[in-house]
């Protein structure tokens, strides 16, 4: 049975055009809209193997609907010129690609899509639709299935009914009473999707409804009766045609063979080099003549998945073992990876390990795979004792994919891994720290390759089974790949790091220091009061069922408070309240930013943010921390990520210990409970508003600098400033004020952001903004070149040449716009202020392993170091650490560094 696949090209256009940043090749030509519907296309192809195949694409002009109904769509603005442009370029790629391309006059493409799908169910054949246009729902059927490419959502027709409410045939029933915004098809007043189907599922079909409108109660009844004069045609304008005479018959529309010549002259044209760079591999392994093109990475579709695991082999033997441990010590450079029985790096075992040393060639070590048909492996206890000195040799060099990890591990095992010379997971982190940087991300985006998933290999869910129960065979296919991979990906990220002088010191000098040091902190843990906690969770619940109960009567009645849709009806059905903005499927929204609004001037909202807020702490510190003690060390150890923020700040997980609110006294508490050993103390050592020093460091106004080489108050000398007084004059309302200024303008914060922070007029918050730049200059200016810079390289840099990317720094929409140009503001100030942690942590963490003394480091919190302290080294460490952290770096301000300590994590601050 034939398949068609059917692409909704001008969804395709506008959804790519807006959801990627404003590309350009060196002419200036914008190349996005162009680049991501191929890409999309280029996806679908792979993911649906279809026979025959069309993208339609509106044709220009008007349609049949606009005779009917002269405001359909004419709402909407004009096609943006950067758009415009791109169309006839897309299309001829398009075509070379080997899709067949359609565009009817006088039709839109939905409805060359309803004719298609029609006569394709006629001939039995399946159908597969992509578009992100919900309209297209109403021609599922059986054998007709809708995609989503963008977010690999798929709908047959129990999905249409799961996702509307309504199945596939009642949709034309369902966007006549709801209306289509999109389309300017005006709908019932005030009838959303929830009233929609139920009265479709009261009265079953449009035509029922309509003759039984007089028996519908309410407002939203009388608001039907008023529509039902246009109700048959807003039916006629959403209903998608099925019988358009088309150009062509379907027999016409195979999947063809695309056409490089052409392509190799688009792809030059708009510099999409990784593509030009497959086309030359391509016409190569062909034996064609092709031109050379730069090693340029580009999101390009994956190549063949297993062309490239050829040689990869297991190592079941001595000899074998003895072979590939000589390539080891041989090797400059040697790929290493481990497969293991656990995520968690402080209880995972060893099940295996791989090892590259030449591109395309790998093995895997099988060491305690089990089962009925499981071969007999070499003994784990002698491999491990032979490659001992080879992992813990400094001297051979080791690259992997998050090696941390695998250091965790070998630990676990009574082996420190040396020689650690390149990490795949930070190269990537440094070249682009807002992308995603799994290795099966890394090897399609840089490789062009399609790796196996783990739960390819494993399953998922309930059946997913243990890496030491898959078939040697098959493990042997994947773990090598991981060590194959890592080596080609090293080879193409580290030139690229490299040429980059200031990426290049940042990765060796900062992130490769602070995986080590992680390494360490990570194992050490922390120590907490669990009887504490458990005293605390009790308190936090007979306060949750007393906000319970405040709640239920300030609502008139029970509710669950978990619950968004009951809290949606009494907030803003019953009480009323205002709707503050709606969700994706137009529901009033209940989160925390509304409740935050709507606190200020009603209680039930107040007392819910109290209870959310209550209810995290006890769920996910007071109830949960006892449980993750390790029961081998008594500690609790959380895992430090250094390519998760943009910014370059590290992120604590399992648990997440960089959350805990210290500005209420619950809070305080569960910091009350993480504790120092007997004889000892936990120390705080925090650097003094590090933001407002960077900013100060990176404007160069001389008023905030003089402000901090004084030592002063620096929000006590802003409100000087500001309100116009002497320092000792300032009242402690007006250092509030500025606080929030000073805090506020770093983050972007507009005037309608601060009066509302401040509880003031906007227009007296934008005098104290005006004020503000008025007297501080050099603050204004940079803000004004930082954003000129960041639009034109696309990214900003930390002092230490961090890079942190703004995709949407060029967007066409507004809001995105402005949001990018708030953080690269406010970005370099956050990523310097990562670095000079990191910095920090590296400097600590080298001066105690050298030192003999006992004190370790063993949590870093946003610009806080955290250590376990012997009583005895107190006072060193008061003295040391504000001279080791002060020290790490030479700014136009002093680094002041505040040192706390305590027997607990509270009493240190």
């Amino acid at each position: 049975m034939p398949t068609l696949l059917l692409v909704d090209g001008s969804s395709y256009l506008y959804r790519a055009f807006h959801a990627l940043p404003d590309l350009r090749n060196s002419k200036g030509e914008p190349t996005g809209a162009i680049r991501g519907v191929l890409s999309m296309l280029r996806r679908l192809e792979s993911d649906y193997k279809a026979e025959y195949r069309a993208c339609v694409f509106d044709a220009k002009g008007k349609t049949f609907r606009d005779d009917w109904y002269p405001e359909y769509k004419s709402h909407r603005p004009p096609m943006p010129d950067d758009l415009r442009v791109q169309i006839e370029p897309l299309h001829e790629a398009v075509q070379a690609e080997g899709w067949p391309l359609l565009s009817v006059e006088g039709v839109e493409a939905d409805d060359v899509i309803g004719t298609l799908t029609r006569q394709a169910v006629e001939r039995g054949w399946e159908v597969v639709i992509s578009t992100g246009d919900k309209d297209l729902t109403q021609l599922v059927r059986p054998g007709v299935r809708w995609v989503n490419t963008m977010n690999e959502e798929v709908l047959d027709e129990a999905g249409v009914a799961a996702k509307f409410g309504v199945p596939p045939e009642r949709i034309i029933d369902y966007l006549a009473l709801v209306g289509d915004t999109v389309d300017n098809v005006p709908g019932v007043e005030k009838c959303g999707p929830k009233t929609a189907v139920k009265w479709l599922t009261e009265y079953g079909t449009l035509d029922n409804l309509v003759a039984n409108a007089d028996k519908v109660g309410g407002k939203v009844g009388e608001n039907l009766r008023k529509h039902l004069d246009f109700l048959p045609l807003g039916k006629r304008l959403v209903t998608v045609a099925t019988d358009i005479e088309l150009p062509l018959q379907l027999e016409e529309l195979p999947a063809r063979e695309d056409d490089k010549a052409a392509l190799r002259a688009l792809y030059e044209r708009f510099e999409f080099r990784g593509w030009l760079k497959d086309l030359a591999e391509g016409a190569a392994s062909a034996g064609e003549a092709a031109p050379a093109v730069a090693e340029v990475e580009e999101d390009d579709p994956p190549a063949d998945p297993a062309a490239h695991r050829a040689g990869y082999q297991a190592i079941l033997d001595w000899p074998s073992f003895d072979a590939w441990l000589a390539k080891l010590n041989a090797a400059e450079l040697t790929a290493f990876d481990t497969e293991t029985t656990s995520l968690d790096p402080m209880a995972a075992q060893l099940v295996g390990m791989s090892f590259s040393t030449v591109k395309g060639e790998a093995a895997y070590l099988p060491l305690a795979h089990r089962g009925a048909d499981a071969p007999e492996q070499l003994p784990l206890a002698e491999v491990l004792a032979r490659l001992k000195p080879w992992l813990e040799s400094a001297a051979h060099a080791k690259v992997g994919q998050n090696l941390k990890y695998d250091a965790h591990v070998l630990l676990n095992h009574g082996i420190r891994l040396g020689g650690i010379a390149h990490d795949t997971l930070l190269e990537s982190y440094v070249l682009e720290s807002d992308r995603t940087h799994d290795m099966d991300s890394l090897a399609k985006r840089h490789l062009g390759l399609t790796t196996i998933p783990y739960t390819e290999v494993c399953g998922k869910g309930a059946k997913q089974i243990g890496f030491d129960e898959v078939a040697v065979d098959r493990a042997t296919e994947y773990a090598a790949e991981d060590a194959d991979i890592t080596l080609r990906l090293h080879r193409k990220l580290w030139p690229q790091v490299e040429a980059a002088p200031r990426l290049a010191a940042l990765y060796r000098e900062i992130e490769l220091p602070t995986m080590a040091v992680l390494l360490e902190m990570e194992r050490t843990g922390v120590l907490i009061d669990p009887f504490l906690l458990a005293q605390h969770g009790e308190e936090l619940g007979r306060r949750l069922m007393e906000l319970e109960r405040e709640a239920h009567q300030l609502a008139g009645q029970p509710f669950n408070l978990g619950s968004p849709k009951q809290l949606g009806e009494i907030l803003f059905g019953k009480l009323g309240l205002p709707v503050v903005k709606k969700t994706a499927t137009g529901q009033p929204s209940t989160d925390e930013d509304v409740l935050t609004q709507l606190a200020d001037d009603y209680p039930l909202p107040k007392l819910l943010l109290e209870h959310r807020g209550l209810a995290k702490l006890k769920s996910t510190y007071a109830d949960k921390l006892p449980r993750m003690v390790n029961p081998k060390t008594g500690r609790v150890h959380t895992n430090f990520s250094q390519a998760t923020a943009v910014t370059g700040r590290l992120a604590s997980t399992d648990p997440n210990l960089q959350n805990i609110p210290i500005r209420t006294a619950e809070g305080r508490r569960i910091r009350a409970a993480f504790i120092a050993p007997r004889d000892h103390l936990i120390v705080s050592a925090d650097y003094s508003q590090i933001e407002l020093r960077i900013m100060a460091h990176l404007s160069g106004d001389a008023r905030l600098l003089d402000a901090f080489a004084r030592g002063e108050d620096v929000h006590r000398a802003t409100a000087a400033e500001v309100f116009g007084v002497e320092p000792a004059e300032v009242s402690s309302e007006q250092r509030r004020y500025a606080k929030v200024i000073n805090f506020g303008l770093i983050y972007g914060m507009s005037a309608h952001g601060l009066a509302r922070n401040l509880g003031i007029e906007r227009a007296a918050a934008q005098a104290w903004i005006d004020r503000y730049f008025a007297r501080y200059p050099g603050v204004a200016d940079y803000m004004e070149r930082i954003k000129a810079e960041a639009k034109d390289k696309g990214y900003v840099e930390t002092v230490f040449g961090r890079r942190l990317h703004l995709p949407d720094i060029r967007a066409q929409q507004v809001g995105r716009r402005q949001a990018a140009e708030r953080a690269a503001i406010n970005a370099p100030m956050q990523g310097t202020a990562a670095d000079l942690i990191k910095k920090a942590m590296i400097a600590a963490h080298g001066w105690l392993a050298g030192s003999g003394l006992k004190s370790r480091l063993v949590l870093q919190v946003h610009d806080e170091l955290v250590l376990e302290v012997p009583q005895g080294e107190l006072e060193t460490m008061r003295a040391e650490l504000p001279r080791l952290m002060g020290g790490v770096a030479q700014l136009a301000v002093p680094l002041l560094v505040e040192v706390g300590a305590g027997a607990n994590w509270d009493e240190a601050h």
